[in-house]
């Protein structure tokens, strides 16, 4: 399958040739991002976006450039916490919400993800496994973010970054599902020095990445390193096409480190293409 994801680096809003560097243009890239917010939501005649916003530093960037874009008026907030371990990111994104002056809408999923596991099969035990019931999670989020989308006459607004799409660190049909992706072209590294003009608070930014779906899950121990080392791996491995003896000589870092990061993307493929056909495999 062609991954739509393999382009040049020049592609991903680098301002030098050095892939283990990384540096981007902040102020390029929000003007960038705006201008290709505003045409594709002019394009698409739609009134605004819907953001799914989760208090962490992808959705409050997402969110700040769509407001700076298109203004705040035209931006929709959705809140969605399912239990208790998510209440206190949930107040992070609703005075993130007020400081944006977005509109914006708190609602707590428990109820619906308990009838979800009600009414599905005994044979599949939608709260036994906490990937699979953060999958499920993340698909009902999506549902709700379409909802009002078609309600109001918006497009979703997706908040996967670059990091997160190549190693199909995502749910399918969920988080993974949008109309757009603001910030899909830029590696984590890259999102948090794009924060830095936007005004995101420290706070946000200092945060573990992490899912959300146990206490202490924080994104590093699901890949196996942290986004500092993630990122470089991805820009030679990936975009620069390097093997993984290459990457890791280049980096200083452990090769089973690289192959395991590597390996990922391989296998996450399917995550980031259309369906495939008997007619064409690679999904077009």
């Amino acid at each position: 399958m062609t991954d739509p994801t393999v382009r040049p680096a020049s592609d991903t809003g680098r301002t030098d040739g050095d892939p283990t560097e990384g540096a981007i243009d902040p102020d390029a890239q929000h003007e960038r991002i705006c201008e290709f917010l505003r045409d594709y939501v002019a394009d698409a005649s739609a009134d605004g976006v819907v953001v799914n916003l989760s208090g962490g530093l992808d959705s409050t960037v997402t969110a700040a450039l769509a407001a700076d874009a298109l203004g705040p008026e035209r931006v929709y907030g959705l809140i969605l916490p399912c239990n208790k371990l998510g209440a206190p990111s949930a107040r992070d994104a609703e005075a993130l919400a007020e400081a944006l002056g977005i509109d914006h809408d708190t609602v707590h999923l428990q109820p619906l993800f308990t009838q979800f596991g009600a009414v599905a099969p005994d044979r599949f035990d939608a709260h036994d496994d906490p990937v699979s019931a953060g999958n499920a999670v993340a698909r009902l989020r999506m549902a709700l973010a379409y909802l009002a989308a078609n309600a109001t006459g918006r497009l979703v607004c997706g908040t996967t970054n670059r990091s997160e799409r190549l190693l199909g660190y995502f749910t399918k049909h969920g988080d993974g599902a949008a109309d757009l992706l603001p910030i899909g072209h830029l590696y984590k590294t890259d999102v948090r020095a794009l924060a830095e003009i936007l005004d995101v608070p420290e706070f946000v930014v200092d945060k573990a990445p992490s899912a959300g779906f146990l206490a202490g899950q924080v994104d590093a121990d699901d890949l196996g390193a942290p986004y500092d080392v993630v990122d470089p791996v991805l820009r030679l491995g990936v975009d620069e096409g390097c093997d993984a003896d290459t990457v890791a000589r280049r980096l200083d870092v452990d090769e089973a480190t690289v192959t395991d990061l590597l390996d990922r993307h391989a296998a996450t493929a399917h995550k980031r293409g259309a369906p495939p056909t008997p007619i064409d495999p690679r999904g077009a």
